[in-house]
């Protein structure tokens, strides 16, 4: 007998008449439910969204920009700021019913339009929401989650795409089962003439894929009406063989497939010559994981990519290996490239292009010019002509250290942009030691002995290296955000080093080389009993004015460990704390941070007693003072968003993970 979730309900089909449905089920008939949403008619100006009021994309307008004119919570009366309701996800009763489907991070951002907000559930749940009361108006199970637990890490999504062509609408999700899902925005129904039932598989004719294990569908993108869909691969395995990262696009209305861009070049194509050996036929990865951006003015999609397999050694695919960590220009309608820009040769420091594109109105020196602005993990931020490619600023290529490792040959050099200057802290030398006092310097300086270290891009070794920012640092997933009135990039980043280490690989188990070594406990060398190695803010906002290159300011996210006892009798500013994830959003007075933190072992290291809380950094965005905390019941990652309702405006995010997670809405009192 199937576990009752919901009692009868009235369905609204797409007809219009109205019907009675029973029950639905946990384990295997969990339908699609409205309760009465009634929804005004929508235009074509709602795709592009009117970002003073919706917010109709995952980062609020189509360009990325996660920025919003909204003035009704401001500066002036943030302190008053409280929670105006709490949506627990619908999926908890579906975790609780099967261990097999533990949700992992409630990592959505919300789209609002149209008076309904819509959010996606770690398990893959659709929902629309009431954005002035939480109220669930109705629930779209695509049952992604009975095909296994997902590559990477777990059952999580990351945002729904919306298409209209101002009489239909429809919400587009990348599935964990590698599908995409197109449903009735009105009602929440598959839509019958998409693909098979509303379902697309993009894991069709893909070399090595499995369903459930290594290869995933994210965020799509919606490109007039093409929607274009990449993937996460799961990385950290011990073979040479893994998918590739195609990007794949579709005719929105049909779900038949249009063209198919190949991040790891096919035999006669463009960038082949450069996997030496014919390690393109096997290497995987090098895919667009997090997001990506649309032109409709040029027609172009730019797609951010990621570090090819494996993440850390390269002695399998010997080679610049194009078009892995690299920010590619395709035609939407056809998949060809224009052009490509490639920010790391031969990665082995897992420095891929976590975030999407922002598309950016900028003045440089008088000249305008129509950008594409990439941050990165490596704390650079790389802005280039969108139409040509053309760098705003020159990037020189510079000779960098070289690997030890046998069979590995990294490359001679390394693309730096000369503007802006990184946004946080480069390379693991001694100039960037802590130097609160000659001894914990001292001590720095003999722990940093331990491994090899170096100036950015000193490659992985046997003996172990200690590289700044790490796989985990720079600007993550979270992205930017920018003010397209005062052409000012906002972005939040980590101080965090990682240690690669070296391990020949057991032929018993791998057929690499050599593989990373993952005991537990090499983290804890880059601490002093907790006490992090480098120079702080561990985490920050950093504001970069793009028209003229330069950093305005930094704020730290967060006291961090002010309170350690090695820095006892100190006087030490707000440090900033270690945080997982960091994302941002803008208004038109605030830059609000919202961080994931976390507890780093010694109970006494920082400051804050509720470490295991997302929190909310507000800032002055004209001069990055701090004007509040907010702390949120629940750890997260989720970006945050917002919009205005019958006249008040909220802010909104997802917290908490599993049977946890709840979709949180903030907002002034009446």
């Amino acid at each position: 007998m199937h576990k009752v979730l919901c009692c009868d309900i009235l369905v609204k089909s797409r007809g219009g008449v109205l019907r009675t449905q029973g029950v639905f089920a946990a384990f295997g008939l969990l339908a699609t439910i409205i309760v009465g949403a009634e929804l005004i008619g929508v235009t074509l100006e709602a795709q592009r969204g009117r970002v003073d009021e919706e917010w109709p994309d995952y980062a609020g307008n189509r360009e990325g920009m996660k920025y919003s004119p909204l003035s009704q919570i401001s500066k002036d009366n943030i302190n008053d700021l409280e929670i105006a309701w709490r949506w627990p996800t619908a999926d908890q009763e579906l975790q609780a019913s099967n261990p097999a489907w533990r949700g992992g991070n409630y990592e959505d951002t919300p789209l609002m339009i149209n008076g309904l907000l819509y959010t996606v559930t770690p398990l893959g749940l659709i929902a629309a929401l009431d954005p002035g009361t939480g109220e669930t108006k109705w629930v779209h199970d695509p049952e992604a989650y009975t095909s296994g637990r997902p590559a990477n890490v777990g059952f999580l999504h990351r945002g729904l795409a919306y298409w209209t062509d101002g009489t239909e609408e429809r919400l587009i999700l990348g599935t964990n089962d590698a599908r995409l899902i197109s449903v009735d925005a009105r009602t929440g129904e598959p839509d019958p003439l998409f693909g098979e039932a509303g379902k697309v598989d993009i894991m069709v004719g893909i070399r090595d894929a499995v369903r459930g294990t290594n290869f995933a569908a994210r965020r799509a993108l919606i490109a007039g009406d093409v929607v274009v869909v990449g993937n996460a691969i799961a990385d950290g395995f011990r073979t040479k063989e893994m998918p590739p990262g195609d990007v794949q696009a579709y005719d929105v209305q049909t779900g038949n497939k249009l063209w198919t861009f190949h991040t790891i070049p096919i035999e006669y194509e463009s960038g082949y010559d450069t996997w030496l050996n014919g390690s393109a036929e096997y290497s995987g990865n090098a895919n667009v994981w997090n997001g990506m951006a649309y032109d409709p003015e040029l027609d172009y999609v730019y797609l951010p990519t990621s570090t090819p397999t494996h993440n850390e050694y390269g002695g399998n695919r010997h080679g610049d290996n194009l078009y892995a960590e690299s920010l590619i220009c395709v035609d939407a309608k056809t998949g060809e490239r224009v052009w490509h820009f490639q920010a790391v040769h031969h990665g082995v420091w897992d420095y891929d292009f976590a975030t999407r594109p922002i598309l950016a109105d900028i003045t440089v020196d008088g000249r305008p010019i129509k950008a594409v602005i990439q941050v990165s993990k490596q704390a650079f931020t790389y802005v280039f002509d969108r139409e040509t490619g053309e760098p705003v600023w020159p990037i020189e290529e510079r000779v960098v250290p070289q690997s030890t490792v046998p069979g590995e040959r990294t490359a001679a050099t390394q693309p730096f942009p000369t503007k802006p200057p990184a946004f946080d802290l480069q390379g693991t030398t001694e100039d960037n030691l802590i130097d609160f006092t000659p001894e914990l310097r001292r001590r720095a300086i003999d722990q940093l002995q331990q491994f090899e270290h170096g100036p950015i891009f000193t490659p992985p070794s046997e003996k172990g290296t200690i590289f700044l920012p790490g796989m985990l640092g720079g600007n993550n997933w979270g992205g930017a955000g920018f003010d397209p009135d005062t052409g000012i990039l906002y972005v939040p980043s980590r101080t965090e080093p990682t240690i690669y280490r070296l391990l020949p690989g057991n032929p018993a188990q791998t057929n690499l080389g050599y593989v990373q070594d993952r005991q537990r406990g090499i983290a804890e060398s880059m601490t002093l009993d907790g006490l992090p190695l480098f120079k702080p803010p561990y985490s920050r906002m950093t504001a970069i004015d793009l028209n003229r290159g330069e950093l305005l300011w930094t704020s730290a996210l967060g006291n961090g460990p002010r309170n350690h006892p090695l820095l006892q009798g100190l006087d030490v500013p707000p440090l900033g704390d270690r945080v997982l994830t960091a994302s941002v959003l803008v208004t038109k007075t605030l830059v609000i941070g919202t961080a994931n933190k976390r507890a780093a072992g010694n109970p006494v290291e920082w400051s804050d007693p509720d470490v295991e809380q997302q929190v909310m950094f507000v800032f002055d965005k004209t001069d990055g003072t701090h004007l509040r905390t907010i702390r949120l019941d629940g750890l997260s990652a989720g970006a945050p968003m917002t919009y205005l309702h019958n006249g008040k405006q909220y802010i909104a995010l997802a917290v908490g993970r599993a049977n946890t997670a709840a979709l949180v809405a903030l907002s002034l009192p009446d």
